[in-house]
Formats: C-alpha cells, structure tokens, sequence
C-alpha cells in the first residue's frame, strides 16, 4: 500500500457530526427492537438473533467508550469491559440506550483531535466516534431487515459512511482476513452516486489495494457500481448484492465477485 492510497478520501464528504448521530442511530435502533422478539433472526448476520444483535452493539459502544476514556495509544490487550448487560432479555432495549449515554459521556470528556491508537487511518479519538457511528448504523439497519422494515439512511451519513468504510478497509485484515486477497493487475473499480455526484475509485494492485486519489481521478474503470448513497453503503457493507434492484453495474463481472467475495465485515 501506498501513502497516496490513504491520503485523503476520494470524495469531498460534507461533515457529519459523528457524535450526535451516534445518538440518534442508537434511538432508531432502540425503536425498532423495543417491542420485537428478540429471538428473531437476522438474515444479514447468519446465526445470528435481534438479542444477539443489541448485544453486540451496545458491547462495541461501551468497549469504544472505554478506549476513549483511557485513550488508548497502543492495540489494546484485552475487550473486557463492564457491559452492565440485564439479566433478562426484555431489558436489553434500555440497555442499548444507555450505552449510548455512555459513549456521549466519552466524547464529552475527550477532544476529538487528541491523538489516540486506532485501527483504521485517522489516529485520533474522532476515529472511534465515526466508527462507533457506522457500527450502529448497520446494524440498526440489520434489525429493521429482520423485521421486514426498509432502512431509511440520510444520504449525507451514507456519503460518509461509504468513504469511512473504504478508506479503512485496507486495514481491516487482522479481523477480516479475506481483505488480504482484495489485490490483482491494477484494477479498478469505481462507486457512484445516483443522488449526488460522489464518486470512489479503488485501485486493486499486485501489492493490496486503496483509493485512487490522484486529481483528476480517471473517467473509466475496469468495473463501475452505480446506485444511491444509502443503497451503496449498504452493498459495501454485504448487505446488498450488486445485482440487487435499484443498483447498477458494468465491466468486469469477476473483478466484482472478487471484490464483494472479500471485502464485507
């Protein structure tokens, strides 16, 4: 991988408070499972039940928000954390709640551009709130799946999602080990809005692969996927087919499989 890979974000991402949108993600999450079975599957996390689901997702605020507190300069050594979890399902919509209030405790005593050990490229503690956020969010939207709901996603947080996800995955492979064969013969492949003009191009080398930055980016690709920002966010993320109504595609159909065959977490 290159510096230039990295550098910046290969479309300009109008700014998204990740903090306050934590909250509101976590509102919508709480809505939707308050009154469901938990005990309901979710078909984009195969094995996996709406319990299991809140579960994780309030685990990963409060682990983030302990990061934060201790702001951590180095991978941390263990995820063990006091979740407060109830003991009896039927508490656990107002625990995801909480641990909401958690995380906004965290980010009220930590500056967002304090320098901080993170995973992804941006090593400051504003790292883990838009991180937090994207967690959240699609696994608010795994819930509403599950329970036969359209997930409504603002195209400005999807914008921004799409960007984050793509400018990290590159250093995903510790807990996503597939990433490490997203590599060929300098390929391309570009994502687009429909309901903007945000455009990503992913260069997928002998070495890896990562974001096309150079201005301006080239006007072909080897393949092309076209499709509103929400429905895009939700394709990188696996949990659309390229195929999938509403989304478009062209070029190299292999280069597609391979991609999606190895980038989703």
């Amino acid at each position: 991988m290159t510096t230039a890979d990295h550098a910046e974000p290969a479309s300009v991402v109008t700014p998204v408070d990740h903090r306050r949108e934590v909250a509101a993600e976590t509102a919508r999450f709480v809505a939707a499972v308050r009154d469901a079975d938990l005990a309901t599957a979710v078909p984009s996390c195969p094995g996996w039940t709406l319990a299991d689901l809140v579960k994780h997702t309030g685990s990963v605020q409060r682990w983030f928000s302990a990061l934060l507190r201790a702001r951590v300069q180095e991978p941390p050594r263990t995820r063990e954390v006091d979740l407060r979890l109830p003991e009896q399902e039927d508490g656990y919509a107002d625990w995801l709640a909480e641990s909401a209030t958690v995380a906004a405790d965290a980010f009220a005593a930590t500056d967002p551009d304090f320098p901080m050990w993170a995973w992804g490229v941006d090593q400051h503690a504003r790292f883990w709130a838009r991180r937090m956020l994207f967690e959240t969010l699609l696994h608010r939207a795994d819930a509403e799946l599950a329970l036969g709901l359209r997930p409504v996603i603002h195209r400005q947080v999807a914008v921004d999602g799409i960007d984050e996800f793509l400018v990290n995955l590159p250093f995903a492979a510790f807990f996503a080990p597939k990433v490490a064969d997203l590599r060929g013969p300098d390929r391309t492949i570009r994502f687009r809005t429909t309901d903007g003009d945000d455009t990503w191009l992913v260069r997928l080398r002998p070495d890896g692969f990562g974001l096309d930055t150079s201005r301006p980016a080239p006007d072909t690709a080897d393949a092309t996927v076209r499709g509103t920002a929400a429905d895009l966010l939700l394709l990188v993320y696996g949990r659309l087919p390229y195929e999938a109504d509403g989304l478009a595609h062209e070029g190299d159909e292999d280069l597609l499989a391979h991609w999606f065959a190895n980038s989703a977490f």
